[in-house]
């Protein structure tokens, strides 16, 4: 007998899905435009049960109005849907699983939902496939986490549905080819059509439906810190980043965390680290987003290049006068990209300095707490040290032959990568302990592993109001144990050091206290700030720089 005939396999059932929902939603759009008022109408149109979605929740810019649509869509019809996204920053990027809308969650960072989020998951509410950092989940866009829909947010629209992204461009290139190329549906909410645009960012066929929101789409100034709030001790532990690390190493390339521990240093780089000789032998090429706090830096000559992961609300015509330093279009607006800005600071960056919420005996660091998933972002690729990378620096090259020196190990540079902490956080809460609540946070959620932000093994330098803790000189576990206690303070860890250890490890310069980098505490003043004020580096920048009114206080 013959066997029975299999019909040959479809090799286009992604495009007829993609054309059968297209189809749906045709009768709200016209050509590629659709009113706000049917956005409810297209989701749904546009949306099946089960669907991988992608919402635009950067670290800044939302798509809130999307957002805000989304959770209002029958959960009769859309349901189950996996969210894969950046950041969980809006309630409504939480609303959606509380409706019973989406179900499992792939993401980087929760910020200021963090808290709602560790609820929901404790009550088995959301299913989560991991925390990924930034380039992680970006690269998955591209293997096994491809958005079938992708909500996304820009500046402007054209007739045609061409899109202009402007300085918070973020994630939305990456976003868009992974789904657009993958016959997925993109959607985009817009803050205004217009006739023309400065210039084109995503073209037109990349887009399926483009939505003028009712209002801008949110951008929140998440770098900018007002000088003002500035202490003393933070600017001696900025002193001591400047001279016991930066200095040491000759860091050329580097990035910058959230705080203000880090823009104090910005703000110490005209005036301390003139006083030192140092313009032009650090900081000079930078993975940042346009901190205001680098405003005096960059007006003194110290910074030659600044590639950004995103804008920052009030900077936008700074960063347009200063072409030689940022990267611009045409049309004079800065380009920002989280995924090439992420390579960089990977890759490019000879330097991470960041801060955490715990850090354990081993170095290890989270900011994943009991009660309080917050994710890690891209600390974890800024503070990793590149495996694959093969050019050399002097800082490199230096925090390489310390790590390895009187070893027979394969000779290799190493990333230098500093947590700065102050020894208690707010409310007291020591930085510094015996055990991550990353431990019994993984039991609780059902993890595999702990939601460690930065391992142990990454961590260079750990740099406290105590003091720096070089822990690329340290050869033994113990050695690294008692390096980190050295440093810890009045904290329960601190207070069980080995005293004979440290003062061991001080002698052979492991640990180093401010007087041992030659810095006297009593000129850590803020008077060594070049801006105290908000209003200070508006003057500054000449006048260039707009701060958003709620840092306005004169």
């Amino acid at each position: 007998m013959n066997a029975p005939l299999t019909p040959p396999r479809r090799w286009d059932t992604q495009s007829q899905n993609r054309a059968a929902r297209l189809g749906r939603a045709a009768a709200f759009a016209r050509g590629r435009h659709v009113a706000a008022a049917d956005a409810r109408a297209l989701l749904e149109a546009v949306l099946e049960p089960g669907d991988r979605v992608c919402l635009e929740g950067n670290n800044q810019k939302q798509a809130d109005f999307l957002a805000k649509t989304l959770v209002t869509v029958d959960p009769a019809r859309v349901h189950d849907l996996h969210m894969v996204q950046s950041v969980l920053a809006l309630p409504e990027h939480i609303d959606v699983f509380e409706r019973g809308i989406a179900t499992k969650l792939d993401f980087s960072f929760s910020g200021p939902q963090g808290a709602r989020l560790a609820k929901l998951v404790s009550a088995g509410r959301i299913d989560i496939g991991a925390i990924h950092t930034y380039l992680e989940l970006f690269g998955r866009y591209f293997t096994d986490l491809t958005p079938r829909v992708s909500l996304i947010a820009a500046q402007a629209a054209d007739a045609a549905g061409n899109l202009y992204t402007g300085p918070n461009t973020e994630d939305t290139p990456v976003i868009v080819e992974a789904t657009a190329f993958k016959r997925g549906i993109v959607i985009a909410q817009v803050n205004e059509v217009v006739d023309t645009l400065p210039r084109i960012d995503i073209p037109a066929d990349w887009v399926d439906f483009v939505i003028p929101a009712p209002t801008p789409a949110y951008v929140e100034p998440l770098f900018t810190r007002d000088p003002a709030q500035i202490s003393e001790v933070q600017v001696l532990m900025a002193m001591m980043a400047i001279q016991g690390i930066y200095a040491e190493y000759g860091v050329q390339r580097l990035n910058h965390g959230i705080g203000f521990d880090t823009a104090a240093i910005e703000l110490l780089l005209p005036t301390y680290g003139e006083s030192l000789g140092l313009k032009g032998k650090i900081c000079r090429h930078w993975a940042l987003n346009p901190h205001p706090a680098l405003i005096p830096a960059i007006e003194a000559g110290w910074v030659e290049s600044v590639h950004s992961f995103g804008g920052e609300l009030g900077m936008e015509a700074y960063t347009a006068a200063r072409p030689d330093v940022f990267f611009t279009g045409p049309d004079g607006s800065m380009r920002s990209n989280r995924a090439l800005c992420q390579a960089a600071g990977h890759y490019a960056c000879d330097l991470f300095i960041g801060s955490t919420l715990q850090i354990d005996l081993a170095g290890n660091s989270s900011t994943a707490t009991l009660g309080r998933i917050a994710g890690f972002g891209g600390a974890p690729n800024m503070g990793a040290d590149a495996r694959g990378r093969r050019h050399a620096s002097p800082a490199w090259l230096k925090a390489g032959e310390q790590a390895r020196a009187g070893s027979s190990r394969m000779p290799r540079g190493q990333k230098l990568v500093v947590q700065m902490v102050e020894t208690f956080r707010e409310h007291m809460a020591p930085a510094f302990v015996e055990q991550l609540d990353a431990w019994e946070l993984a039991e609780q959620a059902g993890m595999p592993l702990p939601p460690v932000m930065i391992y142990g093994e990454d961590v260079t330098h750990i740099l406290t109001e105590e003091g720096i803790a070089n822990l690329l000189l340290c050869r033994t576990a113990g050695e690294r144990e008692q390096a980190i206690r050295g440093v810890a303070g009045y904290t329960a860890v601190g207070l069980g050091r080995d005293r004979r250890a440290v003062e061991n490890l001080r002698d052979r310069g492991v640990i180093r206290r401010p007087e041992d980098l030659g810095i006297d505490k009593r000129l850590a003043s803020r008077d060594l700030l070049a801006a105290k004020s908000m209003k200070d580096l508006v003057r500054a920048s000449g006048g260039l720089y707009d701060p958003p009114k709620r840092f306005r206080n004169w």
